[in-house]
């Protein structure tokens, strides 16, 4: 008989990827940038089952991204689902909610559900896929796009953009900006009172940042998110060992981890951060700096220490 209960246990622990190993890669973990149903892109799963994944599997937070509508209405219901688990929203700056739209943000910190509650809505987006330099840089700037800067200068709804989030304490993440745009945003989004900022995919083709320019965002107070799709699934375009190269030129103190997960084809959140746990390790990361990258300063950007 005990020896049917152990066998059982082993393999109830192998179907959801469980063992010492897999506690000591997930818990506490925050993923600060999480794609989920309903989408207009195929995703592999809904925000609210997958914030109660994320809880059953000992993550600590996660914000649910989307690229074309606020995402604070599904944080609260995702919420309700995982009430363990901080799970936030927010609102990416794209032509589906008016581009760099002051009104937009406005409408996402305001959103609650009925018992009221804490504000879901965390974090904004600067434009990602509507960006004026995704458009350029694809060769079709006459593409209908959001613009952030013009002629070396942020925009006024930038900035009206960057006092809202100031005001409201929320983060505020550059997009697909360009190298330029993303050290303007920094630069001005200090100087207006927001407390953190993030760098979005900031060696990803889609920007393209130098290692020095990363380091400049840092020193301005800046965190540099990598993201876990671009080692592994069907997105995969760079090795663990260069990608834990590029974070220790910049700094580890300044880096988060994301999984940028939910694409219809890549592993599930929890599965996939099980892999980037492996993948690093083998790189010769150690805990401490696994640790900082994907927990403690994710946590920092979200206030939650």
């Amino acid at each position: 008989m005990r020896l049917r209960l152990k066998l059982a246990g082993i393999l109830v622990g192998m179907m959801s990827g469980g063992g010492a190993a897999w506690g000591q890669a997930l818990r506490g973990i925050v993923d600060l940038h999480a794609h989920s149903a309903p989408d207009e892109s195929a995703r592999s799963i809904d925000g609210v089952k997958l914030a109660a994944l994320a809880q059953e599997r000992g993550l600590r937070a996660i914000v649910l991204k989307n690229h074309f509508e606020p995402t604070a209405s599904l944080a609260v219901l995702a919420a309700e689902a995982a009430p363990k688990l901080a799970v936030f929203g927010g609102v990416a700056l794209n032509r589906t909610v008016g581009g760099v739209n002051p009104a937009a943000v406005e409408h996402c910190v305001s959103t609650r559900g009925v018992a009221a509650g804490p504000m879901r809505c965390k974090v904004v987006w600067m434009p990602t896929f509507h960006s004026e330099h995704m458009a350029k840089s694809a060769g079709t700037p006459e593409k209908p796009h959001a613009s952030v800067s013009k002629g070396g200068k942020l925009l006024p709804e930038v900035l009206q953009v960057l006092d809202l989030i100031a005001k409201h304490n929320l983060v505020l993440a550059t997009g697909h900006s360009s190298p330029e745009e993303d050290l303007m945003l920094v630069r001005e989004a200090a100087r207006r009172g927001v407390k953190r900022t993030i760098v979005t995919h900031p060696v990803h083709p889609m920007v393209g940042m130098t290692v020095e320019q990363c380091r400049e965002a840092a020193r301005l107070g800046a965190y540099l998110e990598f993201t876990g799709n671009s080692m592994i699934g069907i997105q995969k375009y760079v090795s663990f060992e260069e990608v834990a190269k590029q974070m220790r030129a910049i700094g580890l103190d300044h880096v988060v981890l994301s999984s940028d997960f939910g694409q219809a084809g890549n592993p599930l959140h929890p599965d996939g951060w099980q892999q980037l746990y492996d993948g690093f390790r083998k790189a010769g990361m150690s805990g401490q700096e696994w640790d900082m990258i994907a927990k403690r300063n994710p946590a920092r950007v979200l206030g939650l220490e």
